[in-house]
């Protein structure tokens, strides 16, 4: 007598998934995410205390020995202190992914039927929102110290969503470094020196000009240089097709590098 055999029902979370089911994972762990931040309102009063300090010292500490040939150095400034915070804000990535791994949760992520790409998207878009929030509150802080826009409405705004695009960018690095880490302390502190080494050797705060003349030749081929000179020109005039291209073009291209290797690390990681 022959025994009949039941061919093996495969798990759903091993069969590909629709792109639909793959925004709706995603859209999930973005709610889960933002659910998190809503509950623990300290992590947006601390980013943002950082950025407000950096408006104050600049306008009222640096900014009277700092000259900008035709516009107020506030409103020089401004462009810049909005990128700082917006990468800045992204190491929030990093810090997460790494607490995540730490404490089992992407495992647990893991054995659920979704897809793997989610996970990503979904901290990256929470950190985004997170930046919305953080980049409108330091415009209002602008306009208390001075800031003052000479193009247009529309162009604040192109300007406020330039540096937004770039901050979702960076976050997709940052959840590199954080994945590739694994522990939040050390997330942190492996992901300060790559900030601080794009936002200070820019244009952000000074004319790349005054810098050693080794020292130019990085800063003016850097992303946030690039962002900030087309986020300046949106809201103080002059050409910016050039310069607004050129930033989107960077996002575009750590975007194709950075989120292949985040998906890529997390399979690894989990």
């Amino acid at each position: 007598m022959t025994t009949a055999t039941v061919p093996t029902k495969v798990p759903a979370f091993r069969t590909p998934r629709g792109l639909h089911l793959g925004v709706h994972d995603a859209f999930s762990v973005t709610n889960r995410n933002l659910i998190s931040l809503r509950r623990t309102p300290q992590l947006l009063v601390l980013s943002t205390i950082q950025p407000v300090i950096f408006v104050l010292l600049f306008r009222y500490v640096f900014g009277g020995a700092i000259s900008v040939p035709g516009v107020p150095y506030v409103d020089y400034l401004m462009p810049g202190v909005w990128a700082q915070a917006v990468t800045f804000g992204a190491m929030g990535t990093a810090i997460g992914l790494a607490t995540d791994l730490n404490t089992g949760l992407l495992e647990r992520f893991r054995s659920l039927p979704m897809a793997r790409s989610a996970v990503m998207v979904g901290r990256t878009n929470a950190d985004l929102a997170r930046n919305v929030f953080v980049i409108i509150l330091m415009a209002i802080v602008g306009f208390l110290v001075g800031f003052n826009y000479h193009t247009s409405f529309v162009g604040l705004v192109a300007s406020l969503g330039l540096l937004l695009a770039f901050g979702y960018a960076l976050s997709w690095v940052f959840a590199v470094v954080g994945l590739a880490v694994g522990d939040p302390e050390a997330a942190q502190a492996a992901a300060f020196p790559v900030m601080a080494f794009l936002v200070f050797a820019s244009s952000a705060f000074v004319p790349i000009s005054s810098m050693p003349g080794w020292l130019q030749a990085y800063a003016y081929h850097q992303p946030l240089t690039a962002t900030v000179d087309a986020s300046r020109a949106l809201v103080l005039g002059g050409p910016t097709a050039h310069d607004v291209a050129v930033a989107l073009i960077w996002d575009v291209g750590i975007l194709v590098v950075a989120a292949p290797l985040a998906v890529w690390l997390y399979r690894r990681a989990t």
